[in-house]
């Protein structure tokens, strides 16, 4: 979307050893008041909807309760090129906002954002699971729907003192059954419209300590990467475990950016 309209949207004032994501700790529940969701903005009678008859796919990473059900997420799934767990908790802030609060917070305010451009927004899940669901489901729900696009919404659990967002990309797997050989290339093209504009609209850094300054990571032990017949990618936002991007993403008004720098790239990548 054009970033003026998309901020009007969104009511910003414009583009201004690593423990991955996939922690193990217990986040405690987040505070009330950091999560809030997206204003449901809508655009002005008669104006044109450049995401009509797209699909795209959301994907919240983890689950708030996956804590309480260690076993069901402990499941090893097939994933192609071998097997991971089911799912997994996610990390936390030091003062206990979890990520995966964080990243259905921002899926919220995303779906918001392209739902008032004329996308069709799948949800992998909209915090309604007990637990769950298994990267496989995650993958398959993209799959079902012949997303355009699908984006999984993480923040990192790396050492304090690393900072910065980077973008996961599909590295191509062959194994087990499974080819993701047709989507590695325009999920590159989408990694990089969606850091471009997540960066600019942020203001955030691309990593210090993964894609050596590109902002990029290609891994191949991903499930929701491996087992997608779509284009898609993960976001990594920040690093939860550092004080100073903490301060980010527990802040609403920058959650609210994140999504407009998400909404940009996803529109960018599908003009």
């Amino acid at each position: 979307m054009a970033a003026a309209a998309a901020c009007a949207l969104a009511g910003c004032q414009g583009p201004g050893g690593t423990v991955r994501a996939a922690g193990t700790g217990a986040p405690a529940p987040a505070s009330p008041a950091r999560t809030s969701q997206a204003p449901s903005g809508t655009p002005s009678a008669g104006a044109a909807k450049p995401l009509a008859g797209r699909v795209v796919a959301i994907d919240p990473g983890h689950n708030a309760h996956n804590f309480q059900h260690t076993a069901e997420i402990g499941k090893p799934v097939k994933v192609g090129n071998g097997t991971k767990e089911c799912d997994t908790t996610g990390t936390s802030t030091d003062d206990g906002y979890s990520e995966a609060d964080f990243n259905l917070d921002v899926a919220h305010r995303l779906r918001a954002l392209l739902t008032a451009q004329g996308a069709k927004v799948v949800l992998t899940h909209d915090g309604d699971r007990p637990w769950g669901p298994c990267v496989t489901e995650r993958a398959e729900a993209g799959n079902r729907a012949k997303a355009d696009v699908a984006l999984s919404v993480h923040a990192d659990g790396a050492p304090v003192g690393r900072r910065g967002f980077h973008v996961i990309l599909p590295g191509r797997v062959d194994e087990g059954g499974t080819d993701n050989g047709p989507i590695v290339a325009p999920s590159r093209r989408l990694g990089e419209d969606l850091r471009d504009a997540f960066q600019r609209v942020t203001g955030s850094a691309r990593s210090d300590y993964i894609g050596q300054g590109t902002g990029l990571d290609t891994r191949t032990d991903l499930g929701g990467l491996n087992l997608s017949t779509v284009p898609k990618v993960f976001i990594e936002c920040g690093n939860m475990r550092d004080p100073k991007d903490a301060a980010l993403l527990t802040s609403a008004k920058w959650r609210q950016k994140a999504a407009l720098g998400m909404a940009e790239g996803i529109d960018r990548y599908l003009e």
